[in-house]
């Protein structure tokens, strides 16, 4: 047994002093668990050790079936709980709280006893709460000498200070510290549900000392409490918001920022993540106006800056496309003009032309510009001449937008030609597309188009506006290769197109 005190020859055992004490201990573990109690409370709570070391304290003892009962044992908890969480003693001035008592037939009933009461955490060397030390105090009698003060004529039968002053303005006290509690209880609801995160920090070192709900989501859930900034949050050190945070607490001039980049660490051992946030630092001042600390509330506008940033990219796309595809209708009209002198066949073959852009233009809006598929552009610029007579083989092959409207182009081209010369301009002929997608470290796409089934293909007396537009397209938009083949079963096309070029 640990020693007390030594005097002389006299040794005090501790354990025997806590049982011998005539004030009423009960020793609680922080689960609110009977670790131990002294002589004194088994006394006054007519209870035997056997039975209720060990017990959950409010299992033991319940404060009986009244109405009250609840309340009263709600009261008790939230001191303990204070006591426990806080690490600082907490009184109850006044609480109702029955006793079990047994009757001489062996039945059970319960008896109102009023007490007050002194909860005392007890911590170990690391500063844990390692036990709760309740001291109780039972003022029943004191309660009733009160009460029968306030009946007629009984004020001669109690001294005027216990005639209920006392008690009166502990009982006051109390219900004030119970209306404290509950507002501050509402008041931190508040702050660890507000959409917004918010974070208290004290001292030149800017320590944590509360943060809500929406601010741990923001540093990925870490443990901060009782950490300095540059401890709890070591990527933002180089980043300049302790800067920041230094001269609102030598200044007392608050610091705003909007949609101020930061990298933060979101998950534990992830890689830093960049966020966009608007947040101001004010400055918290004690009772004579000294900075003691900074309160830190703003909002993650992540998604917002996101959105901003692609909506500029996607005008400035837009811009761009709207040129280029002007820029490529000035040179369609051009181009046919010059092979086309009646203007009845111009105006037919450039409508034509528009047609087949229009087409592979509305294939990429429903892909929101983000590509279109080789097959799906056949498909398009072919269909007109009927599905059956053109057959396309291979595999999937997205293409991006610029790759997608020059090959549109293109294959408008040899359809037309096919329909006015080739195979297409026989009942019996056919188009035959197939391609692969070859060297995947590099990879090229490698298409044929092979026209049979209809007149004897001849290389073109001059070079028109088809052809040049489908080696330009090629050799220049596509950064690939074109061969023309014109033999007696009809036109081979054959084409090598890079497939990671824009």
């Amino acid at each position: 047994m640990k020693e007390l005190a030594k005097s002389g020859g006299l040794t005090v055992d501790l354990a025997s002093a806590f049982d011998a004490s005539p004030n009423p201990y009960v020793l609680l573990t922080p689960e609110l668990t009977i670790a131990g109690v002294n002589q004194a409370y088994l006394d006054v709570t007519n209870s035997t050790r056997h039975a209720i070391i060990g017990q959950p304290l409010f299992a033991a003892f319940d404060s009986g079936p009244g109405e009250e009962a609840p309340e009263n044992v709600r009261q008790v908890r939230a001191s303990l709980e204070r006591a426990r969480d806080t690490r600082q003693r907490d009184h109850l001035a006044l609480v109702r709280f029955s006793i079990a008592r047994r009757a001489d037939d062996g039945s059970e009933t319960f008896e109102d006893r009023f007490w007050s009461a002194t909860h005392t955490p007890m911590l170990n060397g690391a500063g844990e709460v390692e036990f709760i030390l309740q001291h109780t105090t039972d003022i029943t009698e004191l309660q009733r000498l009160r009460d029968r003060t306030s009946e007629p004529g009984g004020a001669a039968a109690l001294n005027p200070t216990l005639s209920g002053a006392v008690l009166g303005r502990a009982a006051q006290v109390q219900e004030a510290n119970r209306a404290l509690e509950t507002e501050r209880n509402w008041l931190a609801d508040m702050f660890m549900q507000a959409p917004g995160f918010v974070a208290v920090l004290t001292g030149p070192d800017h320590v944590f000392q509360m943060y809500n709900t929406a601010y741990a989501q923001l540093i990925g859930h870490r443990e901060i409490t009782g950490k300095p900034v540059r401890e709890a949050l070591p990527e933002v050190v180089g980043q300049g918001y302790s800067n920041f945070l230094d001269s609102v607490y030598a200044t007392g001039e608050p610091h705003e920022g909007r949609a101020s980049q930061v990298q933060l660490q979101r998950k534990p051992g992830a890689p830093l993540e960049t966020v966009y946030l608007n947040f101001i630092y004010q400055p918290i001042r004690d009772a004579e106006g000294r900075v003691v600390g900074i309160l830190v509330q703003g909002h993650d506008v992540t998604d917002s800056v996101t959105a901003t940033e692609r909506q500029k990219l996607m005008i400035d796309e837009l811009n761009h496309r709207v040129k280029n595809t002007l820029a490529t209708v000035q040179s369609i009209a051009m181009q046919t003009a010059r092979s086309h002198a009646d203007p009845a066949t111009f105006a037919e073959g450039f409508q034509a032309r528009l047609m087949a852009l229009s087409h592979t233009h509305d294939l990429l809006t429903r892909s929101h510009w983000e590509g279109a598929d080789l097959g799906s552009i056949l498909q398009h610029e072919t269909e007109a001449h009927g599905s059956h007579r053109v057959t396309v083989t291979g595999p999937p092959a997205p293409l991006p937008p610029a790759a997608a409207l020059s090959l549109g182009m293109v294959f408008h081209e040899l359809a037309t030609n096919a329909a006015k010369y080739g195979a297409l301009s026989t009942p019996e002929g056919r188009i035959m597309v197939d391609w692969a997608i070859a060297n995947q470290a590099s990879p090229r796409l490698q298409l044929t188009w092979r026209e049979v089934g209809g007149p004897p293909a001849s290389p073109p007396s001059r070079r028109g506006f088809g052809s040049r537009l489908i080696e330009r397209n090629v050799r220049h938009d596509l950064a690939g290769e074109v061969k023309l083949n014109y033999s007696g079963d009809g036109l081979i096309a054959e084409f090598s197109i890079p497939m990671d070029r824009e």
